[in-house]
């Protein structure tokens, strides 16, 4: 990696986010969680959810949503219950230990040496790529 100064900015980005995503991909794992969990968990903050509306809002199908949820149920990190007016509807919450793990997560992304330690100022970086991928 002696070159490493005079990489392209793509080769650059396309490197560090492979780095980033397996580092954080491992303390999710070392969780019980995935990422697609961790995306659930996210929009369960927020309040109980249908679980065809976590399916839209996480961009998965029906089936993929429904095996992310059965596996966040199993670790604890969500309930789900048949819907009281709409028993055709399914339920979802988030548990007081999904909102600790989810919590955890969010600690991590921003302190962690390990995952983004290298990161001077992360609120200033995080909005240049949020900047970066609206403008594209």
């Amino acid at each position: 990696m002696a070159d490493i100064d005079t990489w392209p900015t793509g080769r650059l980005l396309s490197v560090a986010a492979r780095l980033v995503e397996g580092r954080f991909y491992e303390f999710l794992a070392s969780h019980g969680l995935t990422h697609a969990g961790l995306i659930t968990l996210h929009h369960l903050a927020e309040g109980p959810l249908a679980q065809r509306r976590l399916a839209v809002l996480c961009r998965v199908t029906d089936q993929t949503m429904s095996r992310t949820i059965e596996r966040l149920r199993r670790a604890g990190y969500v309930d789900k219950q048949v819907d009281g007016q709409d028993r055709r509807r399914v339920l979802v919450t988030i548990t007081p230990a999904g909102s600790q793990v989810l919590a955890l997560a969010y600690e991590a992304e921003r302190e962690s040496e390990h995952l983004m330690g290298a990161v001077d100022d992360y609120e200033q970086f995080r909005q240049q790529l949020v900047k970066l991928i609206k403008t594209v």
